[in-house]
C-alpha cells in the first residue's frame, strides 16, 4: 500500500488569489478598520489615523524580518517590553597612559558565586528562581543565624 507524503509543509497554501488566509486577514481587518475611519470621523482626521494602520496592516500581511513575519517581531517587541530584566553590569577599572589614551587593566577575572549541590536542593531552586531578592543565599543564611 502507497501513501503520499506531503511535499512542501512550510509553504502556506494561496486561498485569496495571490493571497494567504493570514495576508487575507490582516489586509482585510486594516482596510474595514480604516473604512469604519472615515464613516465616523472627518476626512483630515480619519486619513492621519488611518494611514499608520494601512501600514501596519501592510506590514503584517507582507514584509519579513530576516525571513520571518512581521508578526514575530511585534510579539517579541511587546515580550521584551512588558517582561522584567535584569540588568548586570560590571565596571573595569581603567587606567589613562602619558599618551592620555585609555588603556584596560588586565584584572584577574573575579570567581562568580554558584550554588553548591551538597546544600539543599531547595535552597538552590529557590537561588536560581529569585535571583532579584536572594543574591547569595549562603551568606543570607549566615546573616539570619541560621
Amino acid at each position: 500500500m502507497r501513501f503520499q507524503v506531503p511535499q512542501f509543509i512550510e509553504v502556506e497554501d494561496k486561498i485569496f488569489g495571490p493571497l494567504t488566509f493570514k495576508q487575507f486577514v490582516y489586509v482585510a481587518g486594516g482596510i474595514g478598520f480604516c473604512v469604519v475611519l472615515f464613516i465616523f470621523l472627518p476626512k483630515f482626521l480619519a486619513i492621519l489615523i488611518s494611514l499608520p494602520i494601512a501600514l501596519l496592516a501592510g506590514a503584517l500581511a507582507f514584509y519579513k524580518v530576516n525571513d520571518k513575519p512581521f508578526i514575530r517581531v511585534v510579539e517579541a517587541f511587546f515580550n521584551y517590553s512588558l517582561t522584567n530584566k535584569l540588568y548586570i553590569w560590571k565596571k573595569e577599572e581603567k587606567k589613562v597612559d602619558s599618551k592620555q589614551q585609555i588603556v584596560d587593566r588586565e584584572k584577574p577575572v573575579e570567581q562568580v558565586y554558584v550554588p553548591k549541590l551538597s546544600e539543599s536542593k531547595l535552597r538552590d531552586l529557590t537561588w536560581s528562581l529569585d535571583i532579584k531578592e536572594n543574591q547569595n543565599p549562603v551568606t543570607q543564611n549566615k546573616e539570619d543565624g541560621l
